[in-house]
């Protein structure tokens, strides 16, 4: 297959970020693992045969044109993915303080510092930038209020920059429920917000975020929300949430029960 370009994946040395890093190679582009834990990355790299794995901390700005930089040595840039994130669950007065500043910085701030480093390194063909928000961002979540609006303000930002930018730079943000990765897998058991998140039935896999995220690629969406229908819940508790999130012990129980089984 002719590469079609450069691609540079951040968070990309497991999880959703190594699905998506895996899709892109397999489309032709020139993939950069882009991770805070660089021998991941570079190992990562390797067994999927991106071009390079490169540690980074999407906290620094710097850090983003340096890996920007590294995607130009393999061929012009085609697509950014600002995958990295974080997601400290826990309602905001108990948060430490230092959990509430990680999750601005990385969720946020990192996703600001991936935009202006990949519109400053596309060329005069364009590109694609796709962050990855989540389903989250559509409305309240109890026990993941600061991620939540992390991710809100992600879909916000992306909305505002897609009519900022030329017609040739695309921006889209993909919102999924939730996912089994090691990000669910390490909020508490006991807590509101794990429990949410396994409401809305089986997790996604990150191949089906990843398969998502690349046919988003060329595309004039801006937002998508997977699956759809839970889009629509979110939205509708958004609007009325003293009485839609009247019904969270019904989700509290119908998570929990599902947490029970997917371990028995």
């Amino acid at each position: 297959m002719e590469p079609r370009g450069s691609a540079v994946v951040t968070g990309g040395a497991g999880g959703i970020g190594r699905a998506v890093a895996e899709h892109l190679v397999r489309h032709g582009y020139h993939v950069v693992v882009a991770d805070v834990d660089g021998d991941a990355a570079r190992r990562t790299a390797e067994e999927i045969g991106a071009a390079a794995g490169v540690c980074q901390d999407v906290r620094e700005e710097d850090s983003h044109r340096v890996v920007a930089e590294e995607a130009l040595k393999h061929a012009p840039l085609a697509v950014w993915v600002n995958n990295a994130g974080v997601g400290n669950d826990g309602a905001l007065g108990d948060l430490p303080s230092a959990a509430v500043e990680q999750l601005v910085q990385v969720n946020l701030m990192g996703v600001l510092w991936g935009m202006r480093a990949a519109l400053a390194a596309f060329g005069p063909a364009g590109g694609d930038v796709v962050n990855i928000a989540s389903m989250s961002a559509h409305g309240p979540v109890p026990g993941l209020s600061t991620y939540a609006a992390t991710k809100a303000a992600v879909v916000s930002l992306s909305s505002s920059v897609s009519v900022e930018t030329p017609k040739n730079v695309r921006v889209h943000a993909l919102c999924p429920d939730g996912v089994d990765t090691p990000l669910v897998e390490a909020m508490s058991d006991h807590g509101r917000a794990k429990a949410l998140v396994h409401s809305g039935g089986a997790l996604l896999t990150p191949e089906e975020v990843a398969v998502a995220a690349v046919g988003l690629i060329g595309s004039s969406r801006i937002v998508l929300s997977l699956p759809t229908w839970r889009s629509v819940l979110m939205r509708f508790t958004s609007v009325t949430p003293s009485v839609s999130m009247r019904g969270e012990r019904l989700f509290l129980w119908a998570g929990r029960r599902r947490m029970r089984g997917t371990r028995s």
